[in-house]
């Protein structure tokens, strides 16, 4: 996207690009599913940025894209509050993971294998829902001074 570009430009394939975050987030999870087998400085560092990186996706959305979807397309309210209640969920799945890596060198991998198996699948049917739902209604809005950045939790909203 150009940064020249106008609001509508720039939101123009915001749906879209939340597909690319998806996918990302879902190759990011299952390399870190993968990585249970490493050490855990290595395991602890991988999991705390996919953590971050994951949060802040969700803190963006709820913030951003959703908060404006809800005022330009009243009738998503439902599937937005549907969506922000997967994100409490998530946000409470994450807390225990950074929990069980805090614990110090023994870090008990079966734990946190399960915590990260019932996160996969809470995504995957997740982000399917909300890019059935909201992307081509991410794709049509217009007419706001803001990024895809912002609104998708891939940069802090100004003000």
């Amino acid at each position: 996207m150009h940064p020249n570009g106008s609001p509508a430009d720039r939101l123009t394939a915001v749906g879209n690009q939340m597909i690319e975050i998806h996918l990302w987030l879902s190759a990011e999870l299952a390399r870190l599913r993968a990585d249970l087998g490493t050490p855990s400085r290595h395991l602890r560092a991988h999991c705390l940025t996919f953590c971050a990186a994951l949060g802040r996706h969700h803190t963006g959305e709820d913030a951003g894209a959703f908060r404006l979807l809800a005022e330009q397309v009243p009738e998503l309210r439902p599937v937005i509050d549907n969506l922000i209640t997967d994100h409490e969920v998530v946000a409470g799945i994450l807390e225990r993971v950074e929990a069980l890596l805090a614990g110090g060198d023994a870090v008990p991998v079966e734990q946190v294998r399960g915590e990260l198996d019932g996160l996969a699948a809470l995504l995957e049917s997740h982000f399917r829902y909300e890019e059935k739902r909201l992307v081509t209604a991410l794709n049509a809005l217009t007419g706001r001074a803001g990024t895809a950045e912002e609104l998708l939790g891939l940069t802090a909203p100004p003000g």
